[in-house]
């Protein structure tokens, strides 16, 4: 989380009314959502985690606002096309991507580790059930879900180059160009 709130309000209320005035009927309107806007963002400003990402905090936090906007002024009309759902977030999307990876690659590791990878991970089994599954203590299906893990990692690393958030979220990926020479994927 920022510090403070940055210095150079004007460029970002100047992004913001050019985004809400293409949005609403009149510039009046467009002048008291980015006022809004504004505010909301202080009251919020400790939400914000990762200020290079401060530009589409804002914008969400408008879209926001006018979606409120239009439910207020005309609650039983449907939202104007022009006001179509934001497109998923890349994170959602890369996340997304590297999920149908997984499932191949999963399928290419030693038997006992597919299996409680497979409970746990993928059928949401608790490591407890894993074990009783397996037939094994509890220590030892942990031992092989952790196992699992790291050389799914491995596998998923070898083929991409991953970046996350700061709170070790999934942010983007990018495949690597060695190709699937050592078993990777084809993301």
């Amino acid at each position: 989380m920022p510090d403070t709130p940055p210095t150079d309000w004007q460029q970002l209320r100047a992004g913001l009314l050019r985004y809400l005035q293409q949005r609403v009927a009149d510039r009046a309107t467009a002048e008291d959502l980015v006022q809004h806007t504004l505010t909301r963002a202080l009251e919020r400003w400790d939400e914000l985690r990762d200020e290079t990402r401060l530009a589409g905090w804002l914008q969400r936090i408008a879209h926001n606002a006018l979606v409120d906007h239009y439910r207020r002024a005309r609650p039983g009309e449907p939202l104007p096309e022009t006001l179509a759902a934001e497109s998923e977030p890349q994170s959602d999307v890369a996340r997304r991507e590297l999920a149908e990876c997984l499932a191949p690659m999963i399928e290419q590791l030693p038997e006992h580790y597919r299996e409680a990878l497979r409970w746990s991970e993928l059928e949401g089994l608790t490591q407890q059930t894993v074990a009783e599954r397996a037939g094994i203590s509890l220590p030892g299906a942990k031992s092989r879900v952790q196992r699992g893990r790291g050389l799914l990692r491995q596998r998923l690393e070898a083929c991409c180059t991953l970046e996350f958030d700061r709170d070790g979220r999934l942010d983007d990926y990018r495949p690597n160009r060695a190709g699937r020479a050592d078993g990777g994927c084809d993301c």
